[in-house]
C-alpha cells in the first residue's frame, strides 16, 4: 500500500515538473545603445569597468546571459524575476537616463551595497563564482563613486 502511494506520488511530482516547464518566463534582452551605456557616459576605470561587466551586468543591463538553467521551471522564474528588478532598480544599459547628479548617486549606491555585501546577490554568485567581490574590486567600484 505505501509503495503504490510513493509510486502514484513520484508520477503526479513528474507529470507536475514536466508541465510547468510550459510556464515560461518573458526572457529578453532588449536593444540598448552603447552610447547611453555606464561604461559609455561615467567612463569608469577599466579596473571598474570589468567589475561591473563580471559582476552586475547579468541582472543589470540589457546584455543578460541567460544560462541553461534559465530555461527550467521554476528556477526559470526565479532567475527571469531577479534580472527584472535589476533592471528596473538599476539599468547599466541605460545609464544616460539617470542624469549627473542620479548618476552619482547610483554609483555611491553600487558602492554602498558592494561594501555591504549585498550585491551582487548570493544566489548569484552560488552559481558564478567569479562574480564574487573581493576587496579590491570593491575599491575599484567605489572609485567611480563621487
Amino acid at each position: 500500500m505505501l509503495r503504490k502511494t510513493v509510486k502514484a506520488v513520484v508520477i503526479a511530482l513528474m507529470v507536475i515538473a514536466g508541465a510547468i516547464q510550459f510556464i515560461q518566463p518573458h526572457r529578453t534582452n532588449p536593444p540598448a545603445d552603447p552610447r547611453a551605456s555606464f561604461e559609455a557616459v561615467a567612463k569608469p576605470a577599466p579596473a571598474a569597468a570589468a567589475v561591473v561587466h563580471r559582476a552586475c551586468m547579468d541582472c543589470h543591463s540589457h546584455e543578460t546571459n541567460w544560462p541553461w538553467y534559465s530555461k527550467i521551471a521554476p528556477v526559470s522564474w526565479l532567475v527571469a524575476k531577479d534580472v527584472q528588478d535589476g533592471r528596473a532598480r538599476l539599468n547599466l544599459s541605460e545609464w544616460n537616463r539617470y542624469g549627473p547628479e542620479m548618476s552619482g548617486l547610483r554609483a555611491g549606491e553600487m558602492c554602498e551595497e558592494a561594501r555591504k555585501g549585498e550585491m551582487p546577490l548570493w544566489q548569484y554568485t552560488l552559481f558564478h563564482p567569479d562574480a564574487r567581490l573581493s576587496a579590491g574590486d570593491i575599491s575599484a567600484l567605489c572609485a567611480t563613486a563621487p
